[in-house]
């Protein structure tokens, strides 16, 4: 017989060494590894419960494969030394394959994919990441040079998968930053988890593509994915339309905020979603958003949408209309669907029955709209109603004092104040509808990594040095190369002569020094300023003349980098003269090339004159794929005079609906003699093709032709409003792709000769 005191002695040692070390850490081992042949060497024989630890330091060109298989008690670790110290750079990935890995630490920074992902749960089609996580990790400004070269940063596959505490920040190129891949039988109700990230500034794409989050794929949006996003941070994230695009069922997005983020969140396929407990702050931005429901049995609940600006599919709330037997790819009819309890509080637009048309014409039934807050200072009605809504039942509705409400079934108008809370959200003092008082946005500080900081507004213009230059020969060329990011050049009166082309690739202030400027800048050479990576420019009060430029076609005073751009760029005209650009035929003031992008262009109280060329030649991206070259172009208190091209061609075609751009304004300006080049293909004075939004207010048009609008998708805002024209053609208005008359409005404008 054994003897039963012993037994229970050592069973009790037993117990006790499991309480003072942890099953995770018995027989485990800690590789530490200093280059990529001793990393390869030491996965291979990695067990359950072993860590993998990368020597602090640079690591270039380095594809990562974690492969291996732990435990829930005893994952395999791959981790910096020291968190935030290990930079995988150059053309670098991760790949995970197996069960219950963990990846922290790892900071992906000066580089780019080779392949199609940054980070990627899986290494194959067949091995797939299971129960295994990425935390800490950052991936800032690792994108592919080549803006349109379409690539993702972090790709999940598999089941059971959790991404959290990470820090995504600058995505550049097409592409998702983040998606949930569906297109195996594995990877379906895969109940993933992506918490407490922070999802960090992604610039305008100008094109469809570029999401933040997306969760599916068409192709499988009637399978469910069981995706949890919650408690993540979207700071302007402006991508496209798109800020999360839920494209399979039975997802939940709770707890996360949106601050700033051009676009809304999209339930754009599949069914049976949760929406509930999301923070949008807008503060005024244009084309911020909220949430928008297509699809079956979508629940909507205990949102605050607050200072939101967006109008059309990027509203504030938006209910689709749907596709009669929609394809899978197409929009699904609303139906059985719950919007309730949410706020929307200084909110400029709730659309309801949205596109609505010949072919989206499958209403919303059998949808509750219920204890809902609209509260605006100024008392307006939010909503637009572009169809049948009968199928909406709307019950216990609360209003600020709007009269004549276009919905008066459901809703209740009274005189509310509202009061900030400790929260941070406001409420209404004499009422219960809208969010709960117990709603607790999560703060930026919360999410992400302690250990990398998170990017702050960084003022173009105008906030560096102010560096002295002299009248002369390559006086600014010398002075541009001392100057560092938002130096300010401060040209003293002078002539000054440029013999090379000036690159730029820092936001730089050329600026006249005194009130009553006599600064001219002349160049020698195709182009006076050519912008690269990270380059900006803002002219003031100077003079810039052609007349010394080289006898040849095509020459610029302002040109992109003729390779596609991954930086958006600014360029600021005021209070200065463009004059002569006429030395031979085609002499723009701004010459663009093939995948650039400006986020803004502005031009104020300036003088254009004798030029052979166009003012904006905006109009390398003619594939027809719904990308253009500028996001905003603003011309205000100008003049122009001779100039043989368009002041503006500007070219966005195809007809997808992706983005919210191109504007355009043109206001309290002069055009005279303008667009009669012979070379002007356009025959316009100027040329708007499929942009989004246009006001052309309280201009001079004489002896001009046409102003050519052509729209090619969507809602087109287009405004033509109080215009002289003096011997000058009409507008011309054309729909490309649809039957309906055009919706811009033409007003108040006076046609007459110079001889009345």
């Amino acid at each position: 017989m054994p003897n039963t005191t012993l037994i229970i002695k050592l069973v009790q040692v037993a117990f006790l060494c499991c309480i003072i070390l942890p099953a995770c850490s018995v027989g485990a081992k800690e590789y530490l590894v200093g280059n990529q042949a001793d990393y390869v060497s030491t996965v291979a024989k990695l067990e359950a419960g072993d860590s993998i630890v990368l020597k602090n330091g640079v690591w270039t060109d380095f594809e990562i494969l974690f492969e291996g298989q732990g435990t829930a008690e005893q994952p395999i670790t791959l981790t910096a030394q020291t968190p935030g110290q290990v930079e995988i750079s150059g053309q670098s990935n991760l790949s995970l394959a197996g069960k219950y890995l963990v990846v922290s630490g790892l900071v992906f920074k000066n580089g780019y994919t080779p392949t199609s992902t940054v980070i990627s749960f899986r290494k194959s089609k067949e091995k797939l990441a299971y129960h295994s996580r990425v935390t800490e990790v950052v991936i800032d400004n690792f994108s592919n040079p080549e803006r349109f070269e379409n690539d993702s940063w972090v790709m999940m596959y598999g089941k059971h998968n959790r991404f959290d505490h990470s820090h995504l920040e600058g995505k550049s190129n097409k592409g998702v930053t983040m998606a949930v891949r569906m297109n195996t039988e594995e990877s379906r109700e895969n109940y993933h988890r992506i918490d407490h990230n922070y999802f960090g500034p992604r610039r305008i794409l100008g094109s469809n593509g570029g999401e933040t989050l997306r969760i599916g794929t068409s192709h499988y949006s009637l399978s469910d994915s069981f995706t949890v996003v919650e408690n993540n941070y979207f700071d302007r994230c402006d991508g496209e339309l798109e800020i999360i695009s839920s494209k399979s069922g039975k997802n939940k997005i709770i707890d996360n905020v949106f601050f700033e983020s051009r676009g809304t969140l999209t339930m754009r396929h599949g069914n049976d979603t949760l929406v509930e407990n999301n923070v949008f702050f807008g503060n005024g931005v244009d084309h911020t958003g909220g949430i928008r429901l297509i699809n079956k049995r979508q629940t909507v609940r205990n949102n605050y949408m607050e200072g939101l600006a967006g109008y059309r599919f990027g509203g504030a709330l938006v209910v689709m209309n749907g596709v009669p037997d929609s394809p899978i790819n197409r929009y699904h009819q609303v139906e059985d669907s719950v919007i309730e309890n949410n706020s929307l509080i200084n909110s400029e637009h709730i659309q309801l029955a949205a596109g609505s048309d010949l072919e989206r014409s499958a209403v919303p039934v059998r949808t509750s709209f219920k204890n809902n807050l609209i509260f605006n200072h100024d008392k307006h009605d939010p909503f637009t109603v572009y169809d049948d809504i009968s199928g909406i039942d709307f019950e216990g509705n609360v209003v600020n004092e709007v009269k004549d409400l276009k919905i008066a079934q459901g809703f209740e108008s009274l005189a509310l104040n509202a009061q900030r809370a400790d929260n941070g959200l406001m409420y209404a003092t004499s009422t219960t509808a809208g969010v709960s008082k117990q709603l607790n946005p999560i703060e930026k500080a919360q999410v992400g990594v302690k250990w990398y900081a998170k990017p702050a507004a960084i003022p173009t213009f105008d906030q560096g040095r102010t560096i002295l230059v002299e009248p002369g020969l390559d006086t600014i060329t010398n002075a541009l190369k001392t100057a560092s990011n938002s130096d300010v050049l401060s040209l003293a009166d002078g002539s000054y002569t440029v013999s090379r082309v000036l690159v730029l690739d820092k936001s730089i202030t050329l600026k006249a020094s005194s009130k009553s400027p006599k600064v001219i800048l002349a160049f020698e050479r195709g182009a006076l300023f050519e912008i690269q990576e990270g380059g900006n420019i803002k002219l003031s009060g100077v003079t810039i003349t052609g007349k010394e430029s080289p006898d040849s076609s095509g020459n610029s005073v302002i040109r992109t980098q003729r390779r596609s751009m991954l930086s958006n760029y600014e360029l600021l005209i005021e209070n200065s003269e463009i004059v002569d650009l006429d030395i031979n035929h085609s002499f723009n003031f701004l010459s663009v090339a093939k995948g650039t992008f400006a986020d803004r262009i502005e031009i104020t109280n300036s003088r254009f004159k004798n030029i052979t060329g166009a003012v904006l030649s905006l109009d390398k991206e003619s594939d027809d794929y719904g990308i253009y070259n500028a996001e905003y172009v603003t011309i205000r208190d100008s003049h122009f005079e001779s100039i043989e091209g368009d002041i503006v061609d500007f070219y966005r075609g195809g007809t997808d609906e992706s983005t919210f751009g191109p504007h355009f304004e043109l206001s309290n300006s002069t055009l005279k003699k303008v667009g009669y080049g012979k070379r002007n293909k356009s025959k316009s004075s100027i040329l708007l093709h499929g942009v989004q939004v246009t006001n052309v207010v309280g201009n001079k048009f004489v002896n001009t032709p046409e102003i050519t609008v052509l729209h090619t998708v969507g809602e087109p805002v287009t405004k033509i409003i109080g215009n002289a024209f003096i011997d000058a053609n009409k507008v011309v208005i054309s729909e490309l792709n649809s039957d309906k008359k055009d919706t811009a409005t033409v007003s108040d404008n006076t046609y007459k000769s110079s001889e009345d």
